[in-house]
This record gives C-alpha cells, structure tokens and sequence, in this order.
C-alpha cells in the first residue's frame, strides 16, 4: 500500500501545551497525514518550573552514563519524544507515522513562507496553573551545556 506524498502540514508550537498537542498531532500522524511541527522550544509544559525541573532530573538519573538508556535534553527531541510516547511506536503502523513527523527549533528558511497552523484546543490560555517553556525546561535540565548542540 503506497501513500501519495501530501503537502507537510506545519504547526507552530508556540504558546501550545505539550501534551495537548502531542496528541492531536499522533492522531493526524496516524490518520497519514505529515506533520512538521516549528518553534517546540516554544511550547510549554503545565506544572510549576521547580517541581517539573525535579521530577525531569530523578528521570535522567536513572541508567549508566555509557551503557543508556539515554534521554535528550534538547527541546525539539523532547517535543518529538512525547508526540511518540502517543504512538504505537513499536509495530509498523506507528513507526510510519512517526517518520513523517519533523519537528524544528524555531522557524527554518524552508517554512518561512508557508501557512503556520495551531491547534486551538491545546492553547495555554487553557491553563489555570503555572507552566514553564520548553526551551527553558531543556535549559534546567543540562540543554546547551558541554557536550550537547545549540
């Protein structure tokens, strides 16, 4: 069953909550559609920065710094983490979709003129708790240090 290539659809994340929106683009994945997803240092995660900081540490903590498992710290791969931890990533079906997902820092010279969607479901005014960007969540947690890419 070959798919016809269709136009990529491209979401800015900015302003979005994480979750929300990691599940409504699973969803289009699913359903065949490309998904390129810009500006993820942008969206941002529910919870207060300190608790969300802590918890994100006690999780990178666990395993052996040259034997894994191994967790990116970089804002465009938490972004696509999440998107997969809504997926079936493990059979065929999910594994398609997530390859037809991009996600970006910011906003590349390839998608300055075409069209930015936004989920409106998933928009932080939504919220009624504090929240902390992506970027800087990355930046807590050892994004930007030695060793890691800007």
């Amino acid at each position: 069953m070959t798919m016809r290539e269709q136009p990529s659809t491209v979401i800015d994340a900015s302003g979005l909550i994480l979750g929300r929106m990691a599940s409504v683009v699973a969803k289009r994945l699913l359903t065949g559609e490309s998904i390129v997803v810009v500006n993820a240092e942008k969206a941002v995660i529910s919870g207060r920065r300190l608790s969300r900081v802590r918890a994100a540490m006690i999780f990178l903590d666990v395993g052996h710094p040259g034997k894994g498992p191994y967790h990116s710290r970089r804002p465009d791969q938490i972004v696509r983490r999440t998107v997969r931890g809504m997926l079936p990533h493990r059979i065929p079906k999910g594994q398609q979709a997530l390859g037809r997902l991009r996600v970006f820092l910011g906003l590349p010279d390839e998608f300055k003129g075409s069209r930015l969607e936004t989920i409106v479901e998933a928009g932080v005014g939504k919220l009624k708790c504090p929240y902390v960007s992506v970027g800087d969540f990355a930046r807590e947690i050892g994004w930007g240090s030695v060793g890691e890419a800007k």
